[in-house]
């Protein structure tokens, strides 16, 4: 990371602009009654459709479920595996959406040169963009598992 933290991008208009915008669009279904913290996540697999997803709490708390992991398991769920990137948005309007540890651990089981879009709440321009191997750097990984004998 650079001095000074991570340097923001603005938005233009392609398929990163329409990605952060489904993100935002899946923040809107969030049910978070606990936190009131929504979050949304839009997925673009490698053939270019976009799965959303969004969080989903429970008042048992371990048994909620991250918009990223939401997307992700939609888009399995549909026979889907190979993604290009993800965009994330949140309602804080002073620091970026980040995905948790076990989200970043979701992302890598299906690669690790993909890339992650990071919005805040108020500002539709601006998005920081990152590497999975930037977030999650010495992962463990599917091909861990083969290198030590497993499936």
């Amino acid at each position: 990371m650079a001095c000074g933290g991570p340097r923001p991008e603005r938005a233009g208009s392609g398929p990163v602009e329409l990605l952060l915008a489904k993100s935002r669009e899946a923040k809107a279904f969030a049910y978070c009654p606990y936190s009131k913290y929504p979050v949304g996540a839009a997925l673009l697999t490698s053939d270019g459709k976009i799965y959303t997803g969004c969080n989903v709490e429970n008042a048992c708390y371990p048994l909620g479920v991250c918009a990223e992991r939401t997307a992700i398991q939609k888009a399995v769920s549909e026979g889907h595996t190979q993604f290009r990137a993800i965009a994330i948005s949140c309602k804080s309007q002073d620091s970026y959406a980040v995905p948790c540890g076990a989200c970043r651990q979701v992302l890598r089981e299906f690669g690790k040169d993909w890339d992650i879009y990071l919005t805040k709440a108020g500002d539709d321009e601006t998005y920081i963009h990152k590497t999975l191997e930037e977030l999650l750097p010495l992962s463990f990984g599917p091909e861990n598992l083969q290198k030590l004998g497993g499936n």
